[in-house]
């Protein structure tokens, strides 16, 4: 089934108590479609400068990503710096050029108006909101969203979210949005803004679901060499989306499915800067990673 992912592609400079790199691919679009493209069809919609490096390019080409919706435009790439702390949970963003992304406003194909899976990546809500309005009967819209729409634009977004299949976010940012300090309860005041579902992703502390009807709750894959968090929660965002077109089923066992997914997805993208991990990562691999998750989740009978 087709899923459509329209947000940003990036060049990334960061710094890790490890490791640096430099103007290597980033962008939440970039990485939910290369984590997405393991299960079915992609689309990308976002904007690129003229500076933006051609192997990337054929990077999303060779992974059968569709790109005729990423356009090269006169001015820079969108540019993000940032430094982990010791503690790799702990970010600084030192530097946000916006350049192009300054002045993208996404126009859909035809083709790509009639995609059946949404992602309306963390970009500003009036802009999730001029997607949707092109959008012709989706079977799944998720959106993501941050802490500075939250803050700036938060009228506009929760018209998004009256629009929304799934909402997902972090749980700084579910706190923030609610005002609550207590996540289920967060997630409660979230889920009567209109979406049927919210995912609060937690980082190393795992991922939590909750809808109307049933709530639960999932670890972290533990990762022992955890090299460049940046991405993790966008690929994240494209195994749970690609799993859920690849089995055409949006019911609560094939959500709690896809989380498994996206858990797994997610666990490698932080072994590696950039994409690095997600481009030699082989289906076995990934495999057998969820196989030693089932077992981490299983449960023997309590006495």
């Amino acid at each position: 089934m087709s899923i459509l992912v329209v947000g940003s592609v990036a060049l990334d400079s960061v710094r890790t108590p490890l490791k640096e790199a430099k103007d290597v691919l980033g962008g939440s679009a970039s990485y939910f479609a290369y984590a997405a493209s393991y299960f079915g069809e992609v689309s990308l919609v976002a904007a690129v400068g003229h500076d933006f490096p051609q192997q990337y390019m054929e990077l999303f080409n060779k992974k059968g990503i569709d790109i005729t919706g990423l356009k090269k435009k006169d001015g820079k790439t969108f540019r993000w710096s940032g430094v982990y702390k010791k503690d790799i949970n702990q970010r600084e963003t030192l530097s946000v050029d916006l350049g192009v992304l300054g002045d993208f406003y996404p126009e859909l194909s035809d083709g790509h108006k009639k995609s059946e899976y949404v992602f309306l990546a963390n970009i500003d809500p009036e802009l999730q909101l001029h997607v949707l309005n092109q959008i012709k009967n989706p079977k799944l819209v998720v959106c993501d969203t941050m802490d500075i729409w939250i803050e700036n634009k938060k009228s506009e977004l929760l018209e998004v979210f009256k629009r929304v299949d799934v909402v997902m976010l972090n749980d700084s940012e579910a706190r923030q949005l609610a005002k609550e300090s207590n996540l289920a309860k967060a997630a409660d005041k979230i889920l009567k803004l209109g979406a049927r579902y919210v995912v609060i992703k937690r980082g190393e502390h795992g991922v939590m679901f909750f809808s109307k009807d049933t709530n639960f709750a999932l670890p972290a894959y533990p990762v022992k060499n955890v090299l460049d968090p940046t991405g993790a929660g966008d690929s994240f965002g494209g195994g749970f989306l690609g799993y859920i077109s690849k089995k055409n089923d949006t019911s609560c066992n094939a959500i709690r499915n896809a989380l498994i997914y996206a858990t797994i997805i997610a666990s490698f993208t932080v072994e590696d800067f950039s994409l690095n991990r997600l481009i030699t990562l082989k289906e076995h691999e990934i495999k057998k990673r969820i196989g030693e998750f089932r077992k981490i989740l299983a449960v023997e009978s309590l006495t």
